[in-house]
C-alpha cells in the first residue's frame, strides 16, 4: 500500500488517538513517552540535481509574480519539481498579525501565484499553512494569504495540535519532537519564506521557517537555535525555496510594526539549495552568510553550499 493510501485509511483513527491525548508515531527510533508503533516514513521531497540548471536564481521585477515565474523558469521550472496527481504542501511565513506592507509574513501574491503553478503543473491539490504564535484566521486574512491562496484554487489550513504528530529529527539538538503530519501526507514540500532581520539570528529566511512546521514549547528551542535550524533544514529538506525579497525588514524583526523599517526590492530567490539560498537572501540586510551561524553550521553538516555562486548563481533583471 502506497503511503499517502495508508495514511488516508488510517487517518481517522489517527485523529481519535491525537483527541484522546495519544500521539500517533510516525519513523522508527521515535524518542518519547507516546503510545503508538512506528507506520510509515516521510517522503524524500528533493529533486535531483540537474547540472543544466542552476542552483539558484534571483529575479527582480515590480511584478511579484512574474518575478517568481521568471526565478522559476530559470532553475528548471514547475514541471520539475511538481507532477501531475501530486499533493503539495507550501510553508509560507505567516507568523504575526501584519499587513503586507509591513513585510513580516510572505507576500501574498508570490503564494497566490505559486498555487497558481502548481495547478498548471497538475498537481491534485495544494494545502498551505503555518504555525505562528497570533490567531491564524486573523493572521492569514489581514495579512492578504487566505484570499490570494482562496483565489487560485488552494487551501489553508488552520492548525490545532492534532495536526502535529511525534517523530524523531535525528538532530544534533532537536531529537523528537512534533512535527506537521501533513509532511506526511503530501508528495511535494515548496517552502516559501520572507528574507527579514531577526532579533536572535540577525537574518532569516529559509531555514529558520520550518519553525512553523513544529509544534511544541518552540522557546526552548531558543538556547540552541541555530543548531535548532539547521536540525529542522535537515529533517524537512524540501522539495524547492521559493524567498520573498520583494519587500523586506530590515529592523525590528521578526516581528517588525513600523513602514519605515521596510526597504523595497522587488526581488524573488527560486532555489533547490537551502544554504545557497539564505546566503543570497541575507545580503538584502547587508550580511553575509558567513556572517550568520546557522548558515554556516548547515554548510559544515552539508545540507548546501554557502558561496551561491560556486552553487551555481542566475540573475534576471
Amino acid at each position: 500500500m502506497k503511503r499517502r493510501e495508508f495514511l488516508k485509511k488510517t487517518g481517522q483513527a489517527a485523529a481519535l488517538a491525537a483527541m484522546a491525548g495519544d500521539v500517533v508515531l510516525i519513523n522508527n527510533g521515535c524518542q518519547s513517552g507516546g503510545k503508538g508503533k512506528a507506520i510509515v516514513t516521510k517522503a524524500d521531497f528533493e529533486v535531483a540535481a540537474d547540472p543544466q540548471f542552476p542552483k539558484v536564481a534571483l529575479a527582480r521585477n515590480e511584478d511579484h509574480a512574474r518575478a517568481l515565474g521568471s526565478a522559476l523558469d530559470a532553475i528548471g521550472g514547475i514541471s520539475r519539481f511538481v507532477k501531475k496527481g501530486e499533493k503539495v504542501l507550501l510553508k509560507p511565513n505567516v507568523a504575526f498579525d501584519r499587513v503586507p506592507e509591513q513585510a513580516v509574513n510572505t507576500n501574498p501574491v508570490l503564494v497566490g501565484e505559486m498555487v497558481r503553478q502548481c495547478r498548471i503543473a497538475g498537481a491534485s491539490e495544494i494545502l498551505v499553512t503555518d504555525n505562528g504564535p497570533n490567531n491564524p484566521v486573523k493572521t492569514f486574512s489581514r495579512c492578504g494569504l487566505k484570499q490570494a491562496v482562496e483565489q487560485s484554487g488552494g487551501k489553508v489550513l488552520y492548525l490545532n495540535a492534532s495536526d502535529f504528530i511525534e517523530d524523531n529529527l535525528k538532530g544534533k539538538f532537536i531529537t523528537s519532537w512534533l512535527v506537521l503530519r501533513y509532511t506526511f501526507e503530501v508528495d511535494r514540500l515548496i517552502n516559501m519564506p520572507i528574507a527579514k532581520h531577526h532579533g536572535l539570528v540577525y537574518g532569516t529566511a529559509s531555514m529558520k521557517n520550518f519553525f512553523g512546521a513544529i509544534g511544541g514549547i518552540r522557546d526552548g528551542l531558543h538556547d540552541q537555535i541555530d543548531q535548532a535550524i539547521v536540525d529542522l533544514a535537515a529533517y524537512f529538506r524540501p522539495t524547492l525555496t521559493v524567498v520573498d525579497a520583494t519587500r523586506v525588514l530590515m529592523r525590528a524583526g521578526p516581528q517588525g510594526g513600523s513602514f519605515d523599517d521596510v526597504e523595497i526590492f522587488d526581488s524573488v530567490i527560486c532555489s533547490t539549495d537551502q544554504v545557497a539560498a539564505d546566503s543570497r537572501a541575507c545580503e538584502f540586510l547587508g550580511l553575509t552568510g558567513e556572517g550568520i551561524k546557522h548558515v554556516v553550521l548547515a554548510a559544515e553538516q552539508g545540507l548546501g553550499q554557502i558561496d551561491y555562486r560556486k552553487a551555481g548563481y542566475k540573475e534576471i533583471i
